[in-house]
């Protein structure tokens, strides 16, 4: 079965790391991300760009309307994502709980409804 990994952080937070820590914490997500690879798990996954730079689009009454930013104002963001196959939602689990932002924000884990061609 296939999960979303949804990494959540705090931007704002994160962007106050020094050198030092953001080039730690890029190595960690190197290693993390080429251990999925190299089980079979990894099936797609990046990093976003800020909330910044979001547009949310809406259409009511047939009109398209957008907004500058994401739909919500949270603590946390929206950083980036992994999509996994996964034997179950505890294997998923287990697979989120290893990517290095779990540890300073949190890692929405939902499975993927496959539509059948």
């Amino acid at each position: 079965m296939q999960y979303l990994l949804m990494i959540y952080q705090n931007e704002v937070e994160y962007a106050k790391n020094d050198e030092a820590t953001s080039q730690k914490m890029l190595a960690e997500y190197q290693t993390f991300t080429q251990s999925i690879i190299q089980s079979g798990n990894f099936k797609a996954g990046d990093r976003l760009q800020p909330t910044t730079t979001a547009t949310t689009v809406r259409v009511r009454e047939g009109k398209t309307l957008t907004t500058d930013g994401p739909f919500a104002e949270t603590r946390e963001q929206l950083g980036g994502y992994y999509l996994i196959e996964a034997k179950d939602l505890n294997a998923a689990i287990e697979i989120a709980a290893r990517i290095p932002s779990a540890r300073i924000g949190s890692i929405e884990v939902r499975p993927i409804w496959v539509y059948d061609k």
